[in-house]
Order: structure tokens, then sequence, then C-alpha cells
């Protein structure tokens, strides 16, 4: 972490810290609007590796913010003053085996842009934390592991076009049938042909096809630049998997897909459900549902099966 960014989390921290004593002690929401429904609070380690705690049906009293659902329902003790998670359930950030580990959430498979304490649950929300190294990445800006979420219920409340843009030859009509199963409405296009500019964008099609797009690109910078623990290689023909301290533990090549999620500054996430050929591809789409995904930052698929990201130390 920069000394920038530390600063910038400790000032805030500060800032937070009378309003989160407040929240622990009276261990309330933060008004008395209706309590918010269909809320899911997950709780993982090590990129999703590690289930610890699922509730479908967490505790909920009038308007809540994440971290007051959180302290409501989780044993949870904070650092810098109150402002930031220090532990869940006696698991602590810190270092592990050398490197920095912390714990870090996301709500509807996007990474909160703001603390917890100032964050809003939104009803339908899925808040998943997770704690894990940040040593390759301090921001992994979009998940896969809450789907159907971010299409469902949005971002923060908002419910967000949903189009699935499209290869020539590729599937489509399958993944426009997933995301309709799931209660998803959706429009289909061309790559890059417009539509709304805070659509939630589905890019299907091979990486080769889907180059020059931002989030494809952004996949030869590593984790640092798009999020993704995986690298393209050979033109897009081959999929170079990394590990958590961003090491290469194999290289993939004919027939793997890629399933993954990044997102650029403000914008909306993208998905990518792309693949090094038509076959990779397939696989891909064949994985875009629940079963697969949840709880995963990100999936590999290739003819043995699938390979959740970053791939565990080999």
């Amino acid at each position: 972490m920069s000394v920038a960014a530390s600063s910038v989390r400790t000032l805030l921290a500060r800032a937070l810290a009378p309003l989160l004593a407040a929240l622990a002690v009276a261990g309330c929401g933060l008004g008395a609007g209706p309590a918010p429904t269909g809320v899911q609070l997950t709780i993982t380690r090590d990129f999703g590796a590690r289930l610890l705690r699922r509730s479908e049906d967490p505790k909920v009293s009038g308007q809540e913010t994440d971290m007051s659902l959180l302290l409501r329902n989780d044993a949870v003790t904070t650092r810098y003053g109150g402002g930031f998670v220090e532990s869940i359930d006696g698991l602590s950030g810190g270092e592990e085996a050398g490197a920095p580990v912390d714990w870090f959430y996301y709500v509807n498979g996007v990474e909160a842009p703001k603390g917890a304490a100032d964050t809003d649950v939104q009803p339908g929300d899925h808040i998943w934390w997770d704690r894990h190294d940040w040593s390759q990445t301090e921001d992994v800006p979009a998940v896969v592991g809450s789907f159907p979420e971010p299409f469902l219920n949005g971002i923060a409340g908002k419910r967000l076009p949903v189009r699935v843009e499209c290869a020539p030859g590729a599937p489509c009509s399958t993944v426009l049938e997933r995301l309709r199963a799931a209660g998803v409405p959706a429009a289909a296009g061309a790559i890059g042909g417009g539509g709304a500019p805070e659509s939630l964008r589905v890019l299907v099609g091979t990486f080769a096809q889907l180059r020059g797009e931002a989030a494809t690109e952004a996949l030869a910078g590593g984790p640092r630049a798009s999020g993704i623990y995986a690298r393209l290689a050979s033109g897009g023909r081959s999929l170079v998997l990394l590990d958590q301290n961003g090491s290469e533990t194999q290289m993939l090549a004919a027939g793997t897909g890629l399933v993954a999620a990044t997102r650029s500054g403000d914008g909306a996430p993208v998905w990518l459900v792309a693949g090094t050929d038509s076959s990779g591809v397939m696989r891909a789409v064949s994985a875009l549902g629940q079963r697969t995904l949840e709880d995963r930052f990100a999936v590999a698929l290739t003819p043995s099966g699938s390979i959740a990201l970053p791939e565990a130390n080999r």
C-alpha cells in the first residue's frame, strides 16, 4: 500500500471513528427507515478459496450500513480508530508468510468505493467480505463470484442496463438465456456497438476477437492493471494463470476459457466470457452460472474442469 493511500485511509478512519464507536455500542442501524430485504452476507478468505460464513438471512434492524450489518452479525474488531476491519470472527489482517493481508469487501460483485460505515445496505445486496493477500494489487475492482449480481440488483441500489456484446459466431443466445433465467433482462449487440453509457457489458468471443477492448487489453498488465490473476500470451491464443504472489503457475492454450470481470474508474464493470478459441468460449459460456462462479474472483475453464483465480500455489 502506498504512503498516500495509507494516509487517506487513516484520515478517513479518524473521521468515521465516533460514528463507528456509537454503532458498535448500540448495535443498531443508522436510521429508522425500513430494514433492507433479500440481503446476503458472505465471509471468505484467500480470494474466496475458503468459505467461513454465509447468511442468506442476516439480522437487520432499520436502515443499515455495510459496517453496522457486519457488526450485528459477526464478532468484529476494528483498527485506525474504528474505521476499518481488523478481524472477523478472530481472523485478523496484517501479514502472513511475509505478505500483507487485509479484509476487503464487495457489494454485488463490485469493490466498494467507500468505507463500510459510509455505504448503505440496499435491498437485495450481496455483501462479500474476503481476507486476502494484496501484495500484487490493492484493488480488485470487480469479481464474478456474486453472480447473478451485479446484473440483477445493480450498483448502489440502481439497476443498470445489461448489454451482451457478441463477436461473430459467439454463442450469445446461450448467455442471454442464462441471464434471463436469473431474472436479468438483457439486450444483445455487436462488440463496441454502443448502448447506454452506464450499461453493464458482457463481452463474448475469443481473446483475439476482443482485442482492442479496454477490458481485454488490461489482461496484458496482470493484476495491477485488471485485478484479474491471469495474463494473455501469444496474441490471445494462450492464457497464463497466476497465483496470489503474481507467479506463473501454468500456461493454457487451446480450449481454454475465462470468466472474469474488471472495471475502469467509476465506470460500470465489464465481464469477459472469452476464450483462446471457439471451444474455450463455449466452456466460458457454459460456466456462466452460480454453481461454477460462486465465491470466485475469476475462473479459468479447461477440458479438465474449472480453476479458481488466483490459482493456489503449486
